[in-house]
């Protein structure tokens, strides 16, 4: 079985390597590229069966479209951006690709804090420069700290797992209870509980219409005076204007990697701020974790069109 006609559009085709794009050709009679703000995006839909995606909003008007769709595949881990519900009405199968960065993210959100309280790149700098005195630095070690990552999936575990490593005391919370990561030490709590004891904050929440703005304007007061808080997830997850408040009195840190999907009126507003610290999207880039994101992408797709979709989300 094949797709007669797969349409790629939110990500480049360069994002796949000659090998997997050999392979995603055996499973179609046709590929098209088209970028995602392209006026010919609708007209392309009308004989697709196959929707590769990474960034467009994929919502009612979309499938409305293409009458013949039976899969759409999210290029990422998070399906925000999809209308799963409406998709499932539709019958049109939705997968995304789980677990392909989780080492690669958590060891990011590690070295974002280490470069931060130990000042890395200050002395970096300096002895660049020719000075090589310890004079005016300062720092503070994750060993005793309490450490609050909110949602324990495949990152935010490992992110608790490694925390636990440096000897911080760890607590979580977690749509659903993690016994077995209670039981190495990993300590639930709620999230209100989580957000306004934890010196260092880990966010690692799929988005979907129910996690947009979970830092709302009273959870973001919430945050502990003095808190580091990291964001690895999409900036929905955040009330910007709330945050730009607390930033302002200068009392937390937010450290996020997610600037090219905000809008640039967001992005100026945060970026005013010393105590936000921004960094491209460069948490999920690793060799290992772009073979295996490439590989859960195409065998999404065979394992469709064998009648057992695999990482389905609208199931």
């Amino acid at each position: 079985m094949k797709f007669k006609k797969i349409l790629i559009t939110g990500f480049e085709e360069s994002q796949l390597d000659a090998f997997y794009l050999k392979r995603l050709d055996l499973l179609s009679n046709k590929r098209i590229y088209v970028p995602k703000d392209s006026p010919n995006i609708q007209k392309e839909l009308a004989d697709t069966d196959c929707l590769l995606s990474k960034f467009n909003p994929i919502n009612k008007e979309w499938m409305d479209h293409a009458p013949h769709l039976k899969y759409i595949g999210v290029f990422a881990t998070g399906y925000g951006q999809v209308d799963t519900d409406y998709a499932k009405k539709k019958g049109i199968i939705v997968c995304n690709i789980p677990g392909y960065s989780t080492e690669s993210v958590a060891e990011f959100v590690i070295g974002m804090i280490l470069e931060h309280i130990r000042e890395l790149e200050k002395a970096k700098r300096q002895a660049k420069e020719g000075n090589y005195s310890e004079a005016g630095f300062s720092a503070c070690e994750i060993k005793d700290k309490t450490f609050g990552v909110l949602g324990l999936g495949n990152i935010g575990s490992r992110v608790a797992e490694l925390a636990l490593g440096f000897g911080a005391k760890v607590q979580y919370w977690s749509r659903s209870r993690k016994k077995n990561y209670e039981q190495k030490g990993i300590k639930y709590e709620n999230p209100e509980t989580t957000i306004s004891s934890s010196d260092f904050l880990s966010l690692h929440l799929v988005r979907t219409k129910d996690t947009d703005l979970f830092l709302n304007k009273q959870r973001i007061q919430k945050i502990k005076k003095g808190a580091v808080v990291i964001n690895t997830c999409p900036m929905e997850l955040i009330d910007i204007k709330a945050l730009s408040e607390r930033l302002a009195k200068g009392d937390i840190t937010f450290i996020f990697d997610h600037p090219d999907e905000m809008s640039k009126e967001d992005l100026g507003q945060l970026s005013k701020y010393k105590n936000c610290i921004i960094y491209p999207p460069i948490g999920y880039i690793s060799n290992e974790a772009r073979m295996a994101k490439q590989k859960i992408f195409i065998d999404n797709i065979e394992q469709f069109l064998k009648g057992k979709p695999t990482h389905q989300v609208n199931a």
